[in-house]
Order: C-alpha cells, then sequence, then structure tokens
C-alpha cells in the first residue's frame, strides 16, 4: 500500500527570497525538494516552474541543487576540485560537446564565490569537510542558476566552517540576487536572513515572519518533543 507522504501543500516561493524549510526527519522535506525538482513523482496537483508547468520545463540549468550528504566524498574519489565543479556545467551544454570559454569562465567564477580557487588541483577527497561543502555548492553555482537549492548540506561539517557558510549564502542572495530555498535544523542561526519559514510535517505552513514562529511551543508541536531554541546573534565589528 503506497504512503502518502505529502498532502494539501500550495506555495509560491518568488524571485530573490531566502526560504528555510524545517521539521522532523520523515516529515516530507526532502520529499518535497526531490518532487519541486522532478526527481519524484506527485501524485495529483501542478507545480510551476518560473511560470511553466513541471512537465514542459526544460531549462533545469536555472536551478542549483546540493543534496543530502553531498559533501561526504570517498577519500579515494578520482576527482580534483575543479574537475567536480566543471560537472556543474553538463545541464547548461549538450552532451559530448566541448568546453567553450564561457564553460571555462562560469566554472572560474564558481569557484572564485565560494573560495575554493586555490584548492582547485586538490583531490576532492583530501579535503575537509567544510571545503568539500564550498566545492558542492560550487558546482551546483558553476551553472549559473537562478535557484539555489540545499538539503541539510553541513552534515560532517565543523561549526566554524558552517558560520563562513552562512556567511556565502548571505552573499549570494543580497549581492547575486540568488532565490535560495534551504533545508537546515540550524533555524535559530539563519533567523535573521530569512525572508519565510516553511514548516514540513506532512502538510506545510508558511511563515511570512519567521522570528514569530520561533517559539518553543510552536517547535515543540513541529517536532513532538519538548524544544529548546537557541537564537544565535550577528554582531557587526
Amino acid at each position: 500500500m503506497d504512503q502518502k507522504i505529502l498532502s494539501n501543500i500550495s506555495f509560491h516561493i518568488f524571485s530573490g527570497e531566502y526560504i528555510a524549510i524545517i521539521g522532523p526527519n520523515g516529515g516530507g522535506k526532502t520529499t518535497l525538494i526531490r518532487t519541486l525538482l522532478g526527481l519524484e513523482k506527485a501524485t495529483s496537483g501542478t507545480i510551476k516552474i518560473f511560470g511553466k508547468e513541471q512537465k514542459k520545463f526544460k531549462e533545469w540549468y536555472k536551478i542549483g541543487y546540493v543534496p543530502q550528504r553531498a559533501s561526504l566524498v570517498d577519500q579515494n574519489f578520482p576527482a580534483t576540485v575543479e574537475d567536480i565543479v566543471k560537472m556543474g556545467r553538463v545541464a547548461k551544454r549538450k552532451l559530448f560537446s566541448r568546453t567553450s570559454l564561457e564553460d571555462i569562465q562560469a566554472v572560474e567564477d564558481a569557484m572564485d564565490k565560494m573560495d575554493i580557487t586555490h584548492l582547485k588541483d586538490k583531490m576532492v577527497g583530501t579535503l575537509s569537510g567544510g571545503q568539500r561543502q564550498r566545492v558542492m555548492i560550487a558546482r551546483a553555482l558553476a551553472s549559473s542558476p537562478k535557484i539555489l537549492i540545499l538539503d541539510e548540506p553541513n552534515t560532517g561539517v565543523d561549526v566554524k566552517s558552517q558560520q563562513r557558510f552562512y556567511e556565502l549564502l548571505r552573499k549570494l542572495n543580497k549581492e547575486d540576487g540568488i532565490t535560495i530555498l534551504f533545508i537546515t535544523h540550524d533555524i535559530g542561526v539563519i533567523a535573521d536572513d530569512i525572508a519565510r519559514l516553511f514548516t514540513i510535517n506532512q502538510k506545510a505552513t508558511i511563515c511570512n515572519n519567521p522570528k514569530e514562529a520561533l517559539s518553543c511551543e510552536e517547535m515543540s508541536e513541529l517536532y513532538g518533543i519538548d524544544a529548546h531554541l537557541i537564537h544565535m546573534h550577528k554582531h557587526e565589528h
């Protein structure tokens, strides 16, 4: 018997938004993202991407995607940082076509944005978790996407690297105008950055004022356990 994971989901994402998605494990967060990307099929309803019905949408290079555990690479994986980032250009050019000057520039720009240019000749398996994280985001950025979707990308990444990562996301959103859809459990860390908060637990609740939603009572109801929130505040120096 098929299990219904998500139901009665309805929302719009606007250009330039920074949206966080939170919810308990098994609540349907990853399923929602994979369904938006066409990796899983919805049994009913309509999905539109950039105003087009999903089945007619072909410009997938406009969406950069960093899946769960993307930074957990085998130490013996035979690819350099530059090789990995180049893979992000595949969706934008024809299969077996030669690398163009535009491709080269896009790869260089993506590595520069993630501050990994100095690592381009390193084997990806030798990098730290934080460095691999930035490599995988650079790969997603190589196609010059309008939307960046990240599914809990902080697995295996130390706290210091996470802080740098959040700063880079903020810059991509504010300076480059990239729409960000971010599944996370670290909601208190980015509360000041996000425009809206989606809570997913078989159904979706949209909050236009994330700080108001971040109460222990509401988080306890969402996760089904007693919740204690710790807010991290940014200080200008």
